[in-house]
């Protein structure tokens, strides 16, 4: 039975939900660690210190050269992704680990559209549907914090550098869709840390906090679980179109709400529950839209 599942998921599609698992796990260490005084920056340097490790290990496993081809782009998309992940983390300290990660989850939306400007790629119409519902979803989210529902009101700051990580996020996806075509996997995953280590150093200034050995443990499983969200995004970006890919990665909402419910104690509200079950809603319309689309052609 789970050999014909698997048949029929695309080897993308389980790449991304892997990668999904991976970053649903690193959003709730990171959220732990900063509970017990870790600044941002900080994480992001112990994130990318692991992952510099475990991913110059991969790369000469492979006996390939460490710098690729592309250099510049390669770069760039390690500054994209970096400036978008201290957003993102910024956001997870700062929200519930819900709303937080449906909001960074708008990323398709703009994924898809600058995969169309600058990849020429095609938006098939059940993309367009979950695009729809994921914004409609977004506004039902974030309705409290524009009225006065101060009950599930959301901090507007940190919803707006939600969103811009989101968008940043876009751009790095669109970047490594982009690498794809001639570098290897291991080396686009290698640049992240690269960049990311001494931008976060730099960053960190005179607010560095002495992590207790629990939490030095903690920051080490960001790195790991993140090593393992960036295997999986990498891959499935490699195997889908980006608009495609990018958008099964909305399982994460459901893995990050039960983390945040088990863990943190956080119930989400009625409106994270029915913008939430919008945004996956459109994520099966696109899955499952993708595929009857391919059998009328047949």
């Amino acid at each position: 039975m789970l050999t014909q599942i698997n048949a029929h998921i695309p080897v993308g599609v389980r790449f991304m939900l892997l990668s999904a698992l991976g970053f649903a796990l690193m959003s709730a260490c990171v959220k732990y660690v900063s509970l017990h005084g870790i600044p941002v920056f900080e994480i992001v340097a112990a994130r990318a210190l692991v992952s510099l490790v475990i991913s110059y290990g991969d790369v000469k496993r492979k006996k390939i050269s460490l710098w690729g081809n592309n250099r510049p782009l390669l770069l760039a998309r390690g500054v994209v992704g970096t400036c978008a992940l201290m957003c993102v983390y910024y956001a997870v300290t700062t929200l519930p680990l819900a709303e937080a990660t449906i909001l960074q989850y708008i990323h398709p939306v703009f994924t898809a559209l600058l995969a169309v400007i600058f990849l020429k790629e095609r938006i098939q119409f059940s993309t367009l549907i979950c695009i729809v519902l994921c914004l409609l979803g977004l506004f039902i989210i974030v309705k409290p914090t524009l009225g006065n529902d101060t009950a599930n009101h959301l901090p507007l700051i940190s919803v707006m550098i939600a969103i811009l990580g989101a968008f940043g996020s876009a751009i790095a996806y669109v970047i490594v869709r982009k690498l794809s075509n001639t570098e290897d996997s291991s080396v686009i995953i290698f640049y992240f840390p690269l960049v990311a280590l001494p931008m976060s150093i730099l960053l960190i200034g005179n607010s560095f906090v002495m992590p207790t050995f629990d939490i030095a443990i903690m920051l080490i499983f960001v790195g790991i679980f993140t090593q393992i969200g960036q295997v999986g995004l990498t891959k499935a970006m490699q195997t889908q179109t980006a608009g495609n890919a990018s958008a099964y990665s909305y399982v994460q909402i459901i893995f990050s709400m039960i983390l945040g419910v088990v863990f943190f104690a956080e119930v989400p509200s009625i409106w994270t529950y029915i913008g939430g079950s919008l945004i996956v809603l459109g994520a099966l319309i696109n899955v499952f839209g993708q595929r009857l689309s391919l059998s009328w052609r047949r």
